[in-house]
């Protein structure tokens, strides 16, 4: 596993989801051989702090990120997923502000989202983007068979932030992923873009699973023996 390393993981200190305690991940982190792993839990950074600290501990690289909900180009519809990480002094001080200006001014539904009009070149420098696969803008479009819409918005992205942008591909046993991998793959025949393939990391072993489930409930207001609830992880 040297050649991989996790860049797309919550852990306990994310609002939405997550219950991977640092200490444990580095220990999973160490044993699984990585040299590296990154913490974006959703719209915070709460544990900054712990998740830097134990990384060094660990003798392991720690990775800074954060998932965001960004809002579409002309403001309408669902808020989709964009993951930044951080490069350097620059990004980090640009991701900061992007968050709480998404807590202060970009509330949606209780939810902080980016409006997509405060994401320029400057406010991006020393940030890299994965695109959020099936969850992001141009998965979306590719899902719903608007490829030229897909196309229009990976350009846009591209502009922004240049080689820094990533589209990103996860095997994980969800709904339209393959769907999602298979579109990408064709899309960059027209416009030839960086891959990176994640796993999107909510739990370490699978006997944390049911944690993990009765806490997707607790944020969405929904009872664990629900049948009819929606299931977006699979253990």
């Amino acid at each position: 596993m040297t050649g991989f390393v996790h860049l797309r993981l919550h852990t306990e200190y994310s609002l939405v989801d997550g219950v991977v305690r640092v200490d444990a991940l580095m220990d999973a982190v160490v044993a699984a051989g990585m040299p590296a792993v990154a913490m974006t839990d959703r719209s915070n950074l709460f544990a900054l702090v712990k998740f830097h600290s134990a990384a060094q501990k660990a003798g392991l690289k720690p990775l800074i990120g954060v998932d965001l909900l960004t809002g579409g180009v002309d403001g309408q519809g669902e808020p989709t997923l964009l993951t930044l990480l951080v490069q350097d002094a620059t990004g980090f001080g640009n991701l900061s502000r992007l968050i709480s200006r998404a807590w202060l001014e970009g509330q949606q539904s209780g939810q902080p989202v980016v409006d997509r009009q405060w994401l320029v070149a400057e406010s991006l420098q020393g940030l890299i983007a994965l695109s959020g696969g099936r969850e992001g803008d141009v998965g979306r479009a590719l899902l719903a068979g608007r490829r030229e819409e897909a196309l229009a918005l990976l350009r846009g992205w591209q502009a922004l932030f240049g080689d820094r942008y990533y589209l990103e591909v996860s095997r994980t046993g969800r709904e339209h992923e393959e769907a999602c991998i298979e579109a990408t793959l064709d899309l960059i025949r027209d416009l030839p873009t960086a891959i990176v393939a994640t796993h999107d990391v909510r739990f370490i072993a699978p006997s944390d699973f049911e944690a993990h489930e009765a806490r997707v409930c607790i944020h969405g207001g929904q009872l664990l023996d629900d049948p009819a609830r929606p299931r977006r992880y699979s253990a």
